[in-house]
Formats: structure tokens, sequence, C-alpha cells
């Protein structure tokens, strides 16, 4: 697992890990059952607070994303197929909502949208 931290933006470094790592499990790099890195181990790579590291972890427990057990380790949760669908089906939302307000700026009806829906989905089998 890379992950990349910017120092120069405005997002919280916790942010950042969480984030990525969010990220990695939704993209299936990190699948049900993982290890993810020590929060001391994770500080150290990243050459930052453990306290920042915890704090990302306990975002993703919380989350439903990690599950934590005292000392063995977080691992990806065994139950995230749900939440993992539902921030997928979050993700797509908000890829529509961006789609529709560009059509709606391009003077397209939702007829002219849906008709492209078909067939682009078409193509995708």
């Amino acid at each position: 697992m890379n992950i990349v931290i910017s120092n120069s933006g405005d997002r919280p470094i916790y942010e950042q890990i969480a984030s990525q790592i969010r990220d990695a499990i939704l993209s299936g790099d990190l699948s049900e059952g993982d290890a993810l890195p020590s929060i001391r181990s994770l500080a150290n790579d990243l050459r930052v607070s453990v306290i920042t590291t915890k704090r990302s972890y306990t975002d993703l427990e919380s989350q439903g994303f990690i599950d934590t057990i005292p000392g063995k380790g977080s691992f990806v949760a065994g139950g995230s197929g749900d939440v993992l669908r539902e921030e997928r089906i979050r993700q797509v939302e908000k890829q529509l909502e961006a789609a529709l307000a560009s059509s709606r700026a391009a003077g397209l009806s939702v007829s002219d949208v849906h008709d492209m829906i078909d067939v682009l989905s078409e193509g995708v089998g």
C-alpha cells in the first residue's frame, strides 16, 4: 500500500491517510481480512505522529471499513461488503449528479440523457 502525504494542501494529514486507505478498500486493492500496517509502523513510514495514524484508523473503524483487534492489529472489515456497496452507490450518485448538471448546461433533455445511457450501456455489456 502506497500512501502519499501532501503538506501543501488544506486537508489534514489524518484525512489524507484515511482517504487513501478507504480508496484502496473500495478499489479492491485491499480485500476483506487484509491486515493494515500497525499504527506505529505506518506513522514511522510516513514520518507522522502516531496520534495522526491512530486518528485515521479510528475514523475508518467508525465508518465500518476496518476492524481493530487489540494486540493483533487492524484489518479490512469482514462485513465491509455492505459498507463498500453503499459507498460505491454514493460515488455513482455524485458522478450522475455531475453528468446531469453538464447535460443541463448543454441543453439536453432527460430523454436525451436516457438515450445516451442506453447507447453507452450496450457497449459496456
